[in-house]
Parts: structure tokens; C-alpha cells; sequence
């Protein structure tokens, strides 16, 4: 939808557009307009479920946000995680100006950029909590939140119009690992001198009371400890650095060696380490390749693969596919992470996996190994009654989730705040006039598959659910300068399940194919294209009539 179907007013407009992580967990972005001032806050991706086979990663549809600003002023991001800066290599080239972030967030982001051949020279813009920088008609001001990764931060934007709070995500932690908590006299201060609009995090939402400090964590990974007489694996988000230096720690304690599995983990550690996010003291960490030379009960490994993927090293652990480390029947493995909604059935492959080798499975629901990095629903109200903003719209969840917040957010402030629920896509007008939803840009997901720059589009993806489903028949034939068949034609079949009806079928297929063509007309026997549809067309028919099957039909003509 281009920019001409949204509604205009008299004089300037101060628009908040969400393009994404509003209906789903990920894709985290949300674009902020005043007159030519674009401001994006964060630029997130979102992994596939197994029901996009090839896809490696989504991210929001673009082609909005460039039909409604052209260019971009800046980008804010408010923290490392990759529901939050996945998506910047792809928003790259529509930004003119500066990338804000916290030094970790941004020494993440920065191998990334490289990766996708981007240089980013001096974009990349260090803040931390209590700065203020000006771009464009805006200032934007960073504000200390807590969270599972260190370095998170608020972002309250002050524009002509009014003052817009957008919390990042957020918990309230008394007892912060580093010891900085979140805020909570900044956030007061706004809500007194007032504040436009408030976009909140809803992931936990649905959680009842007050979510546990990370320290939390420290009483039953201690017992995994205290109790375990082998190999301690343990698998958590890369990310989670307080949760590594809380396994360091317990590492030190009890005389183990820490090794750290997978590229990820690897990558981050190193990062968090040179910044000094993560304390590991000299002698106790190990590569992989050293596991062997120590006896299991020396071994404590933190490895990737929280969310059962595939490659990850836990998962490569799990089936005796590593090349330095295996699990036996005294071993330990511990799922310090919650799992992402769709990723159940493949972490339990892995739990499986696990259990076949004898090793004791520990978990967050049944032992206090997990606590969550988002604030539940007494912190997200007590949010709402520091900022007390005119408006209010929840971000961050599946749409049950936003719905519930929004809710929630009806009975705070005792009517003070009014509440905008809206979706990917919608246009939030907050001024000038009453906020509202005015219209809609265009919206949607990019599906992103291994060259890191090719949209896996509806065609490429419904023939390969094709293919997963029932597999690919290639009929050969090769046709004289007469338009006659010459020999035999050849039927080769991949992923087909050959059972009593499609081996008969498959039988009889070369002579179906061979009856075809003769029984085209003597022009269209010479134009190959004109065959190929013919044969295509009539091969699906019959697998769909006498095997109750629809496999691809690719047929592949020869003149010869």
C-alpha cells in the first residue's frame, strides 16, 4: 500500500507504524515518523518452524516502511537479541544515518554487518543509559531496564508532538547480576512531566505475580551441581550471558572445567569477555578438543541448542554426532531456557535423544533452573502506573497476548489510559487529534533462505511442501525432428512412497507418457513447452486418480 491511502492531516502528523512483533514472538521492529524524521526501533528476525522447509530466517516486509519514509534517520536498538537486531543487515540499505546502541548490543551486531559483506564504518553509535542524542526533529533518551543479557535499555522519544516510551523489554530485578537495576525514578520522572504514549513488552502477560530475579537460578543449578558425579552439559540461549556467569561462577566452586559448544555461545563469550560482560577466571575454561583429557566429573559444557535445533551442539551431542564430546550414563543435562512457542516437538526429539543415552534430564518445569528475562503481569502493571501515559499499545506477542495487556492495561491509572490494540501494519496516528489507528501500510514476512539475500517466495515455498509431502516424479523423453517419441521414455522418482498402487503406476507410466505426446497434433508436438504441459498436466491426473497421490511432475523433453 503505497503512502497515498493513508489519511493525511492539517500540518505535521507523528505517526508509530509496528512492522513487526505484533501478532507473533519475534520480528521486533516499529518505525516512529515526524514529517521527515523516520526513527526505527529495533530490527528483529524471527527463526522458521519446520512448516517452512529451506527458510532460514524471517524478517518484516520492508517494502512499507520505505514507501512511507523513503529513508531512515536512524535505528535504536534496545538490546543483543536476535528477536532485536536480526533483521538490520536487511534494513541496512535504507538507512542514512546512525545505528544507537549499548556497547554489547552493538559488538554484536557488528560480525553480523560483516557477515552480510556490509561495512558500517562509523554508524555505529555507543550509548548507555541516561544519554540523550538528537535525531532529526527528535530527542531520543535511554533509560535502564533489566533483562536476561546485560546492556538493555528504554528508549523515551521526545518529539514536537509529545513524549513516547517504548520499554524494550524488561523485567524489574532487585538483585541484578551486575547490579544495575532497572530505572525506576527515570520512568517516574517521565510519568509525571507526561507522557504521550507508552509501548509496552506483553510476552509474559499471561504470568501471574512478580518474575524471580536471575539469581533465582542459583539454588537449583547448585543442587545439578552438588549432585552430578559426570558431565554437566548445560544448554541455554547464547545470549544469556548472566546465566553463563552464574555457570563460571558455579564452575569455579566446584572445581570443574568450563567448555562452551557451538558457534554461537563460542562468538558471544568471547564478545561479552572483551567487554567485560563475563568474568571467567584464567585456567577454567577448556576448548572442546581438551574435554576428553579430564574425567567427567571435572567437565561443566554450556552448549547451543535450547530450541532442539538440528545442527546445534547439543542436538549433535544428544545423537553421539559430536566429534569431542558424548554423553554417558552418569552425565547431566540440564535446559536452562524456555522454550519458544512451535519449538516443543523438537526439543523433546532432543530430550529423547538424550534420555536414550542414558544421561538425567533436568528441566525448567520441574527443577528452578529457568527464570524468565520478561517482567509478568504485576510488573507490567506497576510499568503502566510509573509512566501513566495518555495512550497506551502492547507490543511484543502472539495477538492472545497483546488482547490480555491491553486489558490489564483498562483497569490501571483508573481510566487515565486510553488503549490503541493494534497489529503489524496499522498506522498509530497520536498527533494532532485524538490517537487512533488511521490506516495501513503494506506488511508482512520475508522469508530469508541461506544466501542470505534471497526471498523464498509463496511459489518456491508451496513446491517445496510439495515435494516434502509426496516427493517428485521426473518423466525423460526425447523427441526427433519428426515430433515423434524415439525409444523408451524414462520415469525417475524421488520421495515418492512406492507401495502395490504407485508401483503399478509407475509401471505403466512410460507408455502414459509416450501415448501423450502421440496423442498431440503435429504442431504442438514440435514446441516443447506446449509438451511439457501436456505430460505434466496428465501424469498429476493419473497419480491423483489411481494413487490418490500429488507428487511434482517435472518433465524434461529432448530434441534430438
Amino acid at each position: 500500500m503505497s503512502e497515498s491511502t493513508i489519511p493525511t492531516a492539517n500540518g505535521p502528523v507523528l505517526d508509530v507504524i509496528p512492522l513487526g512483533g505484533l501478532g507473533e514472538f519475534g520480528m521486533n521492529m516499529l518505525l516512529v515518523v515526524w514529517e521527515d524524521t523516520g526513527i526505527l526501533i529495533d530490527a528483529g528476525a524471527m527463526f522458521p518452524g519446520p512448516e517452512l522447509p529451506g527458510v532460514d530466517l524471517i524478517v518484516p516486509h520492508l517494502e512499507g516502511l520505505s514507501e512511507r519514509v523513503g529513508r531512515l534517520t536512524a535505528i535504536v536498538l534496545t538490546h543483543g537479541h536476535e528477536d532485536h537486531i536480526g533483521a538490520l543487515p536487511y534494513v541496512w540499505p535504507l538507512l542514512d544515518g546512525p545505528v544507537y546502541g549499548t556497547a554489547l548490543t552493538l559488538a554484536l551486531v557488528a560480525p553480523k554487518l560483516e557477515e552480510y559483506g556490509l561495512d558500517p564504518g562509523e554508524r555505529l553509535c555507543q550509548i548507555e543509559p541516561g544519554d540523550t542524542v538528537t535525531a532529526g526533529a527528535m530527542q531520543l533518551e535511554f533509560i535502564r531496564v533489566t533483562h536476561s543479557i546485560p546492556d538493555c535499555v528504554a528508549v523515551a522519544m521526545h518529539t514536537p508532538a509529545g513524549v513516547i516510551v517504548h520499554t524494550g523489554d524488561y523485567k524489574f530485578d532487585q538483585t541484578p547480576l551486575d547490579g544495575e537495576p532497572l530505572d525506576v525514578q527515570r520512568f517516574a520522572e517521565l510519568g509525571r512531566g507526561g507522557v504521550l504514549a507508552m509501548f509496552g513488552d506483553s510476552t509474559n502477560i499471561g504470568r501471574p505475580g512478580y518474575t524471580g530475579s536471575e539469581r533465582d537460578v542459583v539454588p537449583g543449578l547448585e543442587d545439578v551441581f552438588a549432585r552430578a558425579t559426570g558431565k554437566i552439559v548445560v544448554t541455554a540461549f547464547s545470549s544469556s550471558l548472566h546465566r553463563i556467569q552464574i555457570l563460571a561462577d558455579l564452575a569455579v566452586q566446584h572445581g570443574r572445567k568450563l567448555v562452551f559448544a557451538g558457534r554461537g555461545v563460542v562468538q558471544n563469550t568471547q564478545i561479552a569477555e572483551r567487554l567485560g560482560q563475563l568474568h571467567i577466571p584464567a585456567g577454567v575454561r577448556i576448548r572442546e578438543s581438551e574435554v576428553r583429557d579430564y574425567p567427567a566429573r571435572d567437565i561443566v559444557c554450556v552448549a547451543t541448542g535450547s530450541q532442539g535445533e538440528p545442527r546445534a551442539a547439543l542436538s549433535r551431542i544428544a545423537v553421539d554426532d559430536h566429534r569431542h564430546i558424548s554423553l554417558e550414563a552418569d552425565d547431566v543435562v540440564v535446559f536452562s531456557a524456555r522454550a519458544i512457542p512451535g519449538n516443543r516437538r523438537a526439543i523433546g526429539r532432543v530430550m529423547d535423544h538424550v534420555a536414550r543415552r542414558g544421561a538425567q534430564l533436568v528441566d525448567g518445569e520441574r527443577s528452578p533452573v529457568h527464570v524468565s528475562g520478561h517482567g509478568s503481569a504485576e510488573e507490567l502493571k506497576l510499568m503502566l502506573s510509573l509512566v501513566r501515559p495518555r495512550y497506551f499499545v502492547p507490543i511484543h506477542g502472539e495477538y492472545r497476548y497483546l488482547s490480555e495487556h491491553a486489558r490489564v492495561a483498562a483497569r490501571v491509572n483508573g481510566g487515565h489510559t486510553t488503549v490503541l490494540l493494534a497489529e503489524d501494519g496499522d498506522v498509530i496516528r497520536l498527533a494532532p487529534g485524538e490517537g487512533r489507528i488511521e490506516g495501513r501500510i503494506a506488511t508482512g514476512r520475508s522469508l530469508m533462505d541461506g544466501t542470505r539475500s534471497a526471498v523464498v517466495g509463496d511459489d518456491v515455498l508451496r513446491q517445496r511442501r510439495h515435494l516434502a509431502a509426496d516427493g517428485v516424479v521426473v518423466p525423460v523423453v526425447a523427441i526427433g525432428r519428426d515430433g515423434l517419441v524415439q525409444g523408451t521414455p524414462d520415469v525417475v522418482t524421488r520421495g515418492v512412497v512406492i507401495d502395490a498402487r504407485t508401483g503399478t503406476l509407475l509401471e505403466t507410466l512410460p507408455a502414459v507418457v509416450a501415448e501423450v505426446i502421440r496423442g498431440a497434433g503435429s504442431d504442438k508436438r514440435v514446441d516443447p513447452a506446449e509438451l511439457t504441459e501436456r505430460v505434466r498436466v496428465e501424469l498429476q491426473r493419473v497419480f491423483r486418480k489411481q494413487a490418490g497421490r500429488r507428487p511434482l511432475v517435472v518433465p524434461v523433453i529432448m530434441e534430438i
